[in-house]
């Protein structure tokens, strides 16, 4: 088995997991690879409404995607399934679906709900734990941390590298989910501050609202490292951005 198997958490909600997903689809779709994205669990969706992967499938185009449960509410999943009466995920249900699609695609990206320590269940097992099972089954695991740009995303980030380091799980890097168009100090800063708080290199920076652009594959393949199958260059990002 050749897939790459890429886990894509964030430091929070709302920092762009979905459209760096999308973005990192969308490169590999123009390298001729085979994709698929998997979202194990999808909250604040009801049934007949588009959920993450159709927003994935919009941006990036024709790739195989799955969704394990769905839950309405806008919540963390383990409460959304209380609260629904549905059943919980369990990180075998992960396994499973991860490596049937691993088994007929170049690439298989799995976006979590929320960040890494999130919990699924009532036994508290989250995201980490999933992407612990699949490596656990035999599979090739990686880790993309998705992280905001300004004050205070730091201590966020340092803190899910020491929980991925301390369940062994291995850190691709970090990518930033939004990066503004009129970047402050601190966002300046962290360009280079990230990758030391991570033990990770930084892998690209996704424009703020980068969602809405015309030709998404190009920003795609401009936003992200050669890691991530684009041609974005952290020095040079870094240089034209540097602090005053």
């Amino acid at each position: 088995m050749n897939a790459r198997i890429l886990f894509v958490t964030g430091t929070n909600t709302d920092v762009g997991k979905t459209v760096a997903t999308a973005a990192v689809a969308s490169a590999a779709l123009r390298a001729g690879l085979k994709v698929a994205v998997l979202k194990p669990g999808q909250t604040g969706v009801t049934a007949d409404e588009p959920g993450d992967t159709a927003e994935v499938v919009r941006l990036a185009g024709e790739l195989t995607y799955r969704e394990l449960v769905r839950y309405p509410e806008p919540l963390a999943p383990d409460t959304a399934a209380r609260r629904s009466g549905r059943p919980y995920l369990s990180p075998a249900e992960v396994v499973a679906e991860v490596a049937g699609l691993a088994a007929g695609h170049d690439l298989v990206l799995v976006e979590g709900a929320g960040g890494l320590l999130v919990r699924y269940d009532d036994e508290g097992r989250t995201l980490a734990d999933q992407a612990r099972a699949v490596l656990d089954a035999g599979l090739p695991v990686e880790i993309l941390l998705v992280a905001s740009a300004g004050l205070g995303t730091l201590n966020i980030v340092a803190l899910t590298a020491e929980a991925l380091a301390a369940r062994e799980l291995p850190l691709t890097g970090v990518l930033v989910g939004s990066w503004p168009a009129d970047p402050g100090l601190a966002e300046r800063c962290n360009l280079a501050d990230l990758p030391r708080s991570a033990g990770a290199p930084l892998l690209g920076a996704l424009p703020e609202r980068a969602g809405r652009a015309e030709d998404f594959a190009a920003l795609a393949l401009a936003s992200l490292a050669p890691e991530l199958g684009g041609t974005w260059n952290a020095e040079h990002f870094a240089h034209s951005h540097r602090p005053e």
